[in-house]
């Protein structure tokens, strides 16, 4: 409910204009629910309206129950809401308070959730399944509670910290809800009854609030310390933003009405968590907010944007290690070059507990790198061009960071390649550049991450004594859920903006398509990827659907027989391999496009490089159900033991673990060293 913070009040903004008439407002009934919404109220009536219209407006999808208990108000509220269709009403006999309200509104609920909700609250967009999807997502979660916003739009509380003595403040009260440090997923002391959510069956076995806290104050403080004993976490998710007309059936009079038990119930809780709250900061003591929990690290991660995770491999694997390293009990933060937030891709690392700092809160990297440097223990550098944009600075302002360069694949091998196959000598100066640029890199780099045995050989023979790395791709396996004999046509995934893939297209459609459009003449070729260039979207006819961005592309690989990866130039492990393996489709491959990924001929995979190889390759797979269930089954089995996330959590857990690291060459931290390199390197931004 917000405990007293020694800040001055806000003027208190007039009652909110509720969205719809009370007779518009309507709840479906449904035999099973979710999600039961308890809503304890005594009198203001025009805020429990305005509340529920939003409820209503915002249409979350999910089944719930509203449930209003009304402890004895005494204006229209009796009258009013049990006209509103949907709504259990509950009437308590005598005035009893917020503890025993939301007590008794338990009692009557159905749903596997408990969402307490104050009247004088509107909620936003997305509130609700925001707080349901971090208990689906997230481990032994007891608690999750909202972003509160006043109705001025500044915070009001970003999750609750309880000080040594157990006082409490709000973190964040009146600054700007949309900083970076205030928008991500993690563990708080408590969160306001305001806007809380805990499983019915668990509040029920916690005893629900403790009535030693009557009428009201400390009680949702006492329920986070009860459920964090009880061995579950306490979480605090913005991305459910609600906003809080603080006081409007409380007051804000310490000395007057509910508000004046504040301060004899903090006393009360003192007593009961004593043993606990010595281990908590001295007031106004923040810099446990910028630690990582025991013997793990902070780790800044830089790439070139934020992962746009559905749209090309490259952003998908560092979606997966993002959400793998904090799902390992790092604190993550990532900075994108660019500074750009981009919607809904910033919120999707956010709601996973990685934070993400973007302009306008910061201006330029080194800006954030001079200010924070000294907090961080590792920084991943993804990719050549942002890796040595960043890499002086993080040496002059981070010494005693440890710094790991991904390459997520050699730029420098693929640029070779391509010029091998053009023969065109500016393609080749650019591949002797970028090769230069890497290898300087791995010099100034203590460790270098690669995604496949091969680059890794290539680079060891080159630096022996260098700790050169494996992490390749990550996937999801959903595996296959259609049988050979339903599923027809194939398909190429990737995006555009990597030129192999239109090489790879355009090639295919040249050479070995018409080989194969006259024996499988009913079948069709979707080309699915993002930003397909004029010469791609030209190839669409009746049986080439060029599909452009599929952000669900579930649809295709559980309807289509095959994929084809007839790359002709490239480097690493190719994402549209994994994708197809992982959901059961076999794939037809040229070698290069499989090199490194330690798959079989015929076993895990086809493969075949000539025009009409390929072509003879992807019609046997067509109209083979032996060969198609074997290939389907090995590359779902392959796909487990090398590129899930299980695999890949296993290998970042020891990459950063002190086993490893105290056994890898020292980090260098002599600024010297570097002064000439940066000279070569020019101005960095």
């Amino acid at each position: 409910r917000g405990l007293e913070t020694g800040f001055p009040e806000l003027q208190a903004p007039g009652p909110p204009i509720p969205a719809l008439p009370v007779e518009s407002i309507c709840f479906p009934r449904h035999k099973e629910v979710d999600v039961s919404i308890i809503i304890p109220v005594f009198n203001q009536f025009q805020y429990t309206h305005a509340c529920l219209a939003s409820l209503q407006t915002v249409e979350e999808p999910v089944p719930l129950e509203v449930i209003v208990v009304d402890d004895c108000s005494t204006d229209q509220t009796a009258n009013l809401v049990p006209r509103i269709n949907g709504v259990v009403y509950l009437r308590n006999t005598t005035n009893s308070g917020f503890i025993v309200s939301c007590n008794r509104g338990a009692e009557e609920a159905r749903g596997k959730y408990l969402v307490f909700l104050n009247n004088d609250t509107i909620v936003t967009k997305g509130w609700l399944m925001a707080l349901v999807n971090t208990f689906a997502e997230e481990p032994k979660v007891g608690i999750v509670g909202s972003k509160l916003i006043y109705p001025d739009g500044r915070l009001q509380e970003a999750g609750g910290i309880i000080w040594r003595d157990a006082s409490g403040w709000n973190y964040g009260k009146f600054d700007d809800p949309k900083k970076p440090e205030y928008n991500y997923l993690r563990e708080v002391d408590y969160c306001s009854a305001a806007a809380l959510m805990i499983p019915r069956l668990l509040f029920q076995k916690l005893g629900g609030f403790d009535t030693r806290y009557a009428p009201a104050y400390y009680e949702d403080t006492d329920l986070a310390f009860k459920v964090r004993k009880d061995g579950y976490k306490v979480l605090y998710q913005p991305l459910s933003e609600v906003i809080h007309y603080e006081g409007a059936t409380g007051g804000t009079d310490a000395s007057a009405g509910t508000k004046k038990h504040q301060e004899v119930n903090r006393l009360t809780f003192a007593e009961n968590w004593e043993r606990e709250l010595a281990e908590r900061p001295d007031n106004g003591d923040l810099t446990f907010l910028h630690q990582p929990p025991t013997d793990r690290k902070n780790i800044l991660v830089i790439d070139h944007y934020v992962p746009m995770w559905d749209r090309d491999s490259g952003s998908l694997r560092m979606f997966q290690i993002l959400k793998l390293l904090r799902q390992l009990g790092h604190r993550v933060t990532f900075i994108p070059d660019n500074l750009a937030d981009i919607p809904p891709y910033t919120g999707d690392l956010q709601k996973r507990g990685i934070e993400v700092y973007h302009h306008p809160y910061i201006k330029r990297v080194r800006d954030y790198l001079a200010a924070h440097g000294s907090e961080f223990d590792v920084v991943l550098l993804s990719r050549c061009d942002f890796a040595r944009k960043h890499i002086f600075d993080v040496r002059l302002h981070m010494p005693q960071s440890r710094i790991i360069f991904d390459t997520v694949d050699l730029n420098f091998l693929r640029e070779h390649r391509e010029a091998e196959l053009t023969g065109d000598t500016e393609t080749r100066r650019k591949a002797l550049e970028k090769e230069r640029w890497e290898h300087e890199l791995i010099e100034k780099a203590d460790e270098t991450w690669v995604v496949s045995s091969v680059e890794q050989q290539l680079l060891q023979k080159e630096w022996p004594d260098a700790s050169i790395q494996v992490v390749s791709n990550i996937v999801d396996i959903p595996g296959s859920s259609t049988p050979f004999a339903l599923r027809r046509d194939w398909l190429f995934i990737g995006s555009f903006l990597h030129p192999p893939n239109i090489d790879a297209v355009l090639f295919f459609v040249e050479k070995i398509y018409p080989l194969v459009s006259e024996r499988l003449r009913d079948a069709k070729f979707y080309i699915v990827g993002d930003k397909a260039p004029p010469e791609i979207v030209a190839l669409s006819n009746e049986r080439i659907v060029v599909t452009g961005l599929q952000r669900d592309v579930r649809q295709f690989f559980d309807s289509v027989k095959l994929s084809v990866a007839p790359l002709r130039f490239g480097a690493g492990v190719k994402g549209k391999i994994n994708q197809s393996m992982a959901f059961g489709v076999p794939v037809v491959a040229t070698t290069l496009a499989a090199e490194g990924m330690e798959l079989t001929d015929r076993e895990d995979v086809l493969l075949a490089d000539e025009p009409e190889d390929f072509a003879r390759a992807l019609i046997e797979l067509y109209e083979s159900d032996e060969l198609w269930n074997r290939l389907s089954e090995n590359g779902v089995k392959k796909t487990m033991a090398l590129y899930s996330v299980e695999a890949a959590r296993q290998r970042l857990s020891y990459l950063l673990s002190e086993e490893h690291i105290g056994s890898s060459p020292a980090a260098q931290d002599e600024f010297a060293k570097y002064a000439d390199w940066q000279v070569s390197l020019g101005t960095s931004a």
